[in-house]
């Protein structure tokens, strides 16, 4: 017998009032209501999984656990799922006809379009091969927002760079003018966890954010790294690892809007600047150039 989270929850205040014992009902039943807001299905397309790490390294504005337990209903990640094969796809299906024009749809990784669509199969739908090319095609029209995660979802990114053998298209691209609402561009190599997940909460709570010429919400990306890196103005240096500026090396920091000098990484501890490297412009719809840095 399948059981799902929600029914698993409801069986537990169930058990517990049958055996007496005490339970925090505040907390479950912000878990419960969850259920009211658009659900999250996750598909992970031709990447490294490093949005997904990133997300799940997430401290600011909550930890993983509280966004999946009480932030998010998630009905569909092959990454974080138990399930696997059959169940996990028919689990896909369920989530995305049981709330048709109400999901968000997260899409993680560029979408190979070349090989006929076959470099990426997510798995088989009535015995048939469901590649991510035609997954997004099916599933990217019935959601209520998609949102593309990490610089290769947003542009192409290192899964689209030359000679781009197996065809990567990014999400927009693929589904432009097919969507309910514009797409949400979270770039980044990986996206920053705080901007996944206070996006996926504003989209639930206040809707689409006010998005820049790329796409990406004005709020996290209106920030030229160049105009508040604190090595700005020093003597420029020709190797990273040295103090000092690195515009000579090929920083990106003068052409880069991002949120790393704000948001930083790993719970604040530092970013690329911070620990003696140039800004590679991981944010940039032309990222990654060839060489990445002068050095």
């Amino acid at each position: 017998m399948r059981i799902n989270r929600r029914d698993f929850l409801k069986w537990s205040v169930a058990a517990v009032a049958a055996l007496k014992l005490e339970m925090d009902m505040d907390k479950l039943n912000t878990v419960l209501a969850a259920d009211t807001d658009p659900p999250v299905i996750w598909l992970l397309g031709s990447g490294c999984s490093g949005c997904s790490i990133s997300t799940l390294n997430v401290t600011n504005p909550t930890t993983i656990e509280d966004v999946l337990q009480n932030k998010i209903s998630m009905k569909y990640d092959s990454t974080l799922m138990a399930a696997s094969g059959e169940s996990a796809m028919q689990a896909l299906e369920n989530a995305a006809n049981q709330y048709n024009g109400q999901f968000i749809l997260v899409i993680e990784g560029a979408i190979p379009g070349g090989a006929s669509k076959n470099y990426c199969i997510i798995g088989e739908q009535d015995g048939v091969p469901l590649t991510m090319y035609d997954a997004v095609l099916k599933y990217g029209p019935k959601a209520k927002y998609v949102v593309a995660a990490g610089t290769c979802a947003s542009f192409g990114g290192v899964a689209a760079a030359a000679p781009n053998s197996t065809g990567c298209v990014s999400v927009k691209s693929l589904l432009s003018g097919q969507t309910a609402n514009p797409i949400v561009n979270l770039a980044g190599c990986p996206v920053n966890a705080t901007v996944m997940v206070q996006t996926l909460l504003d989209l639930i709570l206040t809707g689409v954010p006010s998005l820049d010429n790329n796409s990406r919400p004005s709020k996290y990306f209106n920030t030229n790294i160049h105009s508040v890196c604190p090595r700005r103005g020093k003597t420029q240096v020709p190797q990273p690892g040295i103090y000092g500026c690195y515009k000579a090396v090929g920083c990106r920091g003068p052409y880069n809007q991002s949120p790393c000098p704000s948001l930083m990484w790993n719970n604040k501890q530092g970013w690329c600047i911070q620990s003696d490297h140039p800004c590679i412009g991981c944010t940039s719809p032309t990222f990654p150039l060839n060489p990445i840095i002068n050095a």
